[in-house]
């Protein structure tokens, strides 16, 4: 078959590009960047769901197509990357442009458990509003809706490996928290097989049919977690009870890795038969177990998760705590003789100390704010380093000072570069 695929760089659409090359399809990716060829049935097209949003821009790019798999999703809303554009206005686009097409026979919408009667979020709501749109459209489709989807490399089975390897968990309330864990690996073994199923039309006329892609059997999401630490080796999870409301303030305030939309998700839950996702694997999918193969290394990632921001924010403290105390506190003409000794010519003292205050400053500041650092870290290992070297030189005392000031330099520094290895590019 020549497929569409959509969001063929995230998660989900990664693997799936690679199983349905595996089994001889030809395919097309939409996507907003898009690589250079590298297989002979693989080709690319510029596509952007924040503004692809009419049926007109996605027609021309269904020629000679019999298949559309959409996977693009986000989780949070960024600028123009918003849940309405994203999960349904491009899509609904795309469906209606399907329907229009002369060579589309099958659509596969990724969606997500929860986006049913019941929904009551932004993220659900508006995967609801395209699967629903989807369904009343005479094509032949899968409307597919996994629950928490755990791959080794996805962002959101990142941030439970984190949760989970955190000396203790918090628990709100005493819903009961359901999730039913599904791996990537069986979920891209059940799209991929959707492709030779048949999909008669129902007594009824339907065409769409809603399939829910889940684990082998639900579990509490702090469960879950347990799981998920034992194993990478850990000890028992520790979780302290607090009562619902403290985490419906805490969401609120933005306070932690909660918001408003995933407590309230959380505390609906996501079960569901796994029988649908049984028929289509021929086996039991994978039990959250046997998710963990690398102990070590996804141990010692997840400790980062939590462990790098603190580090991160004392070291931006230590520049703005420097640049506030020598600006503030420090006598002004200690700092004059300190700079006249290190060779600034008096007249350019007062620049040279509010100048180097304001930098230190900024560099604080950057750290918090910024959000593409890895430059940032190799700026303030060179003016470490320029500050050690001028300070050694000029001010020997410094190196044999009980309070070590310079030799301090060198854990701080080995701090800064490992954040600058840790930082995204």
């Amino acid at each position: 078959m020549r497929i569409l695929l959509t969001g063929a760089s995230g998660m989900i659409g990664q693997p799936l590009l690679m199983a349905l090359l595996d089994e001889g399809h030809h395919v097309l990716c939409a996507q907003r960047s898009p690589p250079k060829r590298t297989h002979p049935r693989l080709a690319y097209v510029h596509a952007d769901f924040a503004s692809d949003t009419r049926q007109a821009d996605w027609l021309a790019r269904l020629r000679d197509v019999d298949a559309v798999i959409n996977t693009v999703g986000i989780f949070r809303q960024s600028g123009t990357q918003t849940f309405a554009r994203v999960h349904t206005e491009a899509p609904c686009a795309l469906f209606a442009a399907c329907a229009a097409s002369d060579s589309v026979q099958l659509v596969i919408q990724l969606s997500a458990l929860g986006a049913d009667q019941g929904a009551d979020t932004a993220y659900h709501l508006s995967k609801k509003a395209a699967d629903d749109f989807l369904a009343t459209l005479p094509l032949r489709s899968f409307i597919v809706q996994p629950s928490l989807v755990f791959g080794r490399e996805g962002a959101s089975s990142g941030l439970f490996k984190t949760l989970a390897s955190m000396p203790f968990t918090v628990r709100f309330g005493s819903a009961p928290q359901l999730v039913q864990p599904i791996h990537l690996d069986d979920v891209v073994v059940a799209i991929a097989s959707l492709l030779r199923q048949p999909l008669p039309v129902g007594a009824d006329g339907v065409t769409a049919r809603r399939i829910a892609l889940v684990g082998p059997a639900p579990l509490p999401f702090t469960s879950y977690l347990a799981t998920l630490r034992r194993g990478m080796a850990m000890g028992k999870l520790r979780a302290l009870r607090l009562p619902a409301f403290v985490g419906r303030m805490a969401a609120g305030l933005g306070i932690g890795l909660l918001d408003r939309d995933a407590l309230r998700m959380l505390e609906r839950g996501n079960a569901a038969d796994p029988d649908a996702t049984c028929r289509l694997l021929g086996r039991a999918p994978r039990a959250p177990d046997t998710f963990i193969e690398f102990p070590s290394a996804e141990r010692a990632h997840a400790k980062l998760g939590w462990l790098l921001p603190p580090l991160r924010l004392s070291v931006a403290l230590v520049w703005i705590a420097t640049a506030v105390v020598s600006a503030c506190f420090y006598p002004q003409e200690l700092s004059y003789q300190l700079l006249e000794r290190s060779g600034v010519p008096a007249a350019y003292a007062p620049l040279m100390l509010y100048g180097a205050c304001a930098f230190d400053l900024l560099m604080g500041l950057g750290i918090l704010f910024v959000r593409r650092r890895r430059w940032l870290w190799y700026l303030q290992l060179a003016l470490i380093g320029f500050y050690t070297v001028v300070i050694a030189w000029k001010l020997p005392e410094f190196l044999v000072h009980p309070y070590g000031p310079l030799i301090k330099n060198i854990p701080m520094l080995a701090a800064i570069w490992l954040l600058a290895q840790f930082e995204e590019e």
